[in-house]
């Protein structure tokens, strides 16, 4: 779930909370084959059998409310299966070839549901670990603690290892495995991905309100205050600075994707070294390439010049090639080759592919971006 969903999906929590409703949550723990969702979507569901988010594309969401009231009912958590390929079960002409596995639980107040929902509200890196079979407990795994536990010692310890094993990969992913005779299923929760912005500009809105659709937390950085409106970035944050002042006021984490379009030569030039001698794994640069190789130039006349590794993660043109021409399509050309670099992936055309979309051997390490 991305930064959006899992923002509706506590604003509900909250709300049934402060109502007293019975409620339950599904999670998507196993998919073979073609499925609309991952490992690790949820669903919240009313004990009056509304719900909020979506595991599918609409078809399986309310068979699974029907199998949440029964869970509320008995506070007994189930796993159910659903064969999407089966229409003799569908009867909806679905045409999947994929089968999900969903797990339904009684939304409880323990102590891990409540810890678990709070590093969802912080938005922090950690994994809860939730067994299928073979064992029981529960446990959250964080960069340095562990909450709870599991009944087994050994598959605890397994386990945990395992946890953060995902936490340190490169593209974080939950899913099940099996440990022993038991099988566990880790969900994972990260920081959302940060993206700054240098520049205010009128292509920069679109930018930003898209990249906030999708998850990112947005900083956007200009020199002149009256440009970083509000109601121009809803949702961002915004950092009136002077390219002297970046280092005190523009902090991205490590991982950041930066975008320079200042449309001000000494500005993007600026805006190019502080991004290339950040930890950032992307940096995208508006304009034609002859512009990044100016800009190059510049500082490269002021004595600075990056090495290849640097070099190596930057963008331009930036953007896929979609022959975007209003601001508009250039949000969508530019955050099109984001998502396409954060998830691992080359971009291009689906048309002629036959292999799953979401297999790791599809994917490339954003170094090599």
């Amino acid at each position: 779930m991305d930064r959006r969903e899992s923002e509706r999906l506590l604003e509900v929590i909250r709300q049934a909370r402060a109502a007293g409703e019975p409620a339950a949550l599904a999670t998507v723990v196993r998919v073979k084959g073609s499925a609309y969702r991952r490992e690790g979507t949820r669903m919240f569901v009313r004990q009056n059998g509304t719900y909020e988010c979506s595991l599918s594309g609409g078809c399986l969401e309310p068979t699974v409310a029907e199998a949440a009231a029964r869970v509320i009912a008995t506070g007994e958590p189930v796993i159910v299966s659903y064969d999407l390929a089966d229409d003799s079960v569908w009867g909806l002409g679905i045409g999947c070839s994929g089968a999900v596995d969903v797990r339904i639980e009684r939304l409880e107040d323990d102590a891990i549901t409540h810890g678990w929902l709070t590093i969802l509200e912080r938005g922090d890196a950690a994994v809860l670990v939730t067994p299928l079979s073979g064992v029981s407990g529960r446990m959250i795994v964080g960069g340095v603690g562990v909450i709870g536990g599991l009944s087994d010692a050994g598959v605890e310890q397994e386990a945990t290892g395992r946890a953060r094993e995902r936490l340190r990969a490169p593209y974080p992913a939950s899913g099940p495995e099996s440990i022993g005779g038991a099988e566990v299923f880790y969900e994972i929760t990260m920081p959302p991905p940060d993206l700054v912005i240098f520049g205010a500009g009128h292509d920069a809105a679109p930018v930003a309100q898209l990249a906030w659709m999708l998850g990112f937390a947005v900083t956007v950085v200009d020199v002149r205050e009256a440009f970083l409106a509000p109601d121009r970035f809803p949702g961002a944050t915004l950092a009136c600075a002077h390219f002297s002042q970046f280092a005190d006021r523009v902090k991205p984490r490590a991982g950041a994707f930066m975008l320079v379009m200042n449309h001000h030569v000494e500005r993007d030039q600026e805006s190019l070294r502080f991004s290339l001698e950040s930890d950032a794994v992307y940096v995208g640069v508006l304009g034609p390439r002859s512009r990044y190789e100016k800009l190059l130039a510049g500082l490269a006349a002021q004595g600075y010049a990056p090495d290849a590794s640097a070099i190596a993660r930057v963008h331009s043109p930036v953007g896929l090639s979609l022959g975007a021409e209003t601001p508009h399509e250039v949000a969508v050309s530019i955050l099109g080759e984001i998502l396409a670099i954060r998830r691992g992936f080359a971009g291009g055309f689906l048309s002629g592919s036959v292999r799953s979309l979401h297999r790791p051997e599809n994917r490339r390490l954003l170094a090599s971006s």
